[in-house]
Formats: structure tokens, sequence, C-alpha cells
């Protein structure tokens, strides 16, 4: 199976899927955090999560977001805009499928794609849209050089289909 890259690098077109599954620790979250220096409690203090009605503490919702721009990474997506709607609580230790569908691309290969997040029960846990500009011919056949020397940039260890 082809990775998101390698897809990306033979050009992308309306109807193109990606998928990637990742599960969030809250090892991820305390980072999350630091970096973000978004230190909301109801994402590192389990009473405080509990007093709002959450199980525990609860993952970051652009921590989420983060597979949207995982995604986006990959196939080289030039994000000019996005928009999140976070639907339910993502636990650390819950296992998260992102689905892509790109559903516009216009002359000048700037896109549109619809993306949906969903826990492991199939419930859906973010519904997003990004728009952007798609890699053209010199970027994607940068790519195919970045793919032939190994894709030494590309840190990526998620699987995706």
């Amino acid at each position: 199976m082809k990775s998101l890259r390698e897809r990306a690098a033979e050009g992308l077109q309306v109807g193109d899927r990606f998928t990637i599954d990742r599960c969030f620790s809250e090892e991820d979250v305390r980072r999350f955090a630091q970096i973000s220096r978004d230190y909301n409690p109801v994402h590192c203090d389990a009473r405080y999560a509990s007093i709002r009605g959450f199980k525990a503490p609860v993952a970051h919702g652009l921590l989420t977001a983060s597979l949207v721009t995982e995604i986006g990474g990959q196939i080289g997506w030039l994000a000019k805009g996005m928009s999140f709607e976070f639907k339910r609580p993502v636990y650390p230790g819950e296992q998260i499928s992102c689905h892509w569908l790109i559903v516009n691309i216009d002359e000048r290969g700037h896109a549109k794609a619809e993306i949906s997040a969903s826990n492991a029960q199939g419930v859906i846990v973010l519904k997003a849209t990004t728009t952007g500009v798609l890699p053209g011919v010199d970027e994607r056949e940068r790519m195919k050089q970045m793919l032939s020397e190994g894709d030494p940039t590309n840190g990526a260890t998620s699987s995706s289909r």
C-alpha cells in the first residue's frame, strides 16, 4: 500500500481519501500543554475534569485536531483555512481514526477537504473542514526525490491508509 506522501507525489484528485489512526497518551497531553501553554485544568487535573463532568482529564481539542495537520503535512497540503467542531471528548489511551476526503479542487490547485475523526466505538469526536493549496508539479517532483532518498525529513510513524 502506498504512503500518503507517495500518493501526493503522484498527484491528488477530488475523491481522494486518507485515514490515519492515533492514540494520544497522557504524556502527549502533558507535552501539548507545555508547547501550547494551555494548562486548562480539564486537561491536567483529574478532580477538576470530574467536576466538569468528564471521566478523566481530556486531550486538548487542538491536539486532536493535529490529526488534520498530520495528514495535511504528509500530502504537502498548504493550509489556507481550517474550521473545527469538537463533538465529544478524547481521553488519553483512546484510539482515534481521522478520515479526510478531498471534495473540491479548482484550476489553480486550491482545494477543500472534509474531515471527521471517530473513536473506536465509531462515535464522531471531531468534524473539520480545511482549505489549502495542493502541491504543484515542482513540489510533487521534489516529493518523489525525497521519497527516493528515504524521505529523511519525514518523522511520521503512525499507520495510514
